[in-house]
């Protein structure tokens, strides 16, 4: 091998290394959003990472990309439909609830002062 087809051959490898691990990732995300339950989602986890680890060991490019492909429509077909989301995130049910006003709206805040006065 030149010095050019090991670098390219590197830097596929690398690239297909930082596919599997965001794919492992949201897989293992969106696990934990159709078992709520801590004890549920455990065996369904490590069941995940029999998955992953069963394909780890194979050195060609070329069925490495095979195998992303596969399983990232594998996980495009079972993702859930409705994924929790922190209500305070983005999507959440408190996000932005109490919005900053308008601009233009001056606040007065008289903390301290009496009625009476």
């Amino acid at each position: 091998m030149s010095a050019l087809s090991t670098a390219a051959y590197a830097a596929r490898r690398a690239a297909q290394k930082e596919k599997v691990r965001i794919l492992y990732r949201r897989a293992l995300k969106d696990t934990l959003n159709w078992a709520v339950h801590r004890h549920l989602f455990y065996p369904d986890a490590d069941a995940l990472r029999e998955r992953f680890e069963t394909n780890k060991h194979v050195e060609d490019p070329d069925t490495i990309d095979r195998l992303i492909e596969n399983a990232e429509a594998s996980y495009n077909k079972w993702r859930h439909p409705d994924p929790y989301v922190v209500p305070w995130a983005p999507g959440g049910s408190k996000f932005h609830r109490n919005p900053t006003p308008p601009a233009g709206i001056e606040i007065v805040y008289d903390y301290g002062k009496e009625d009476n006065e």
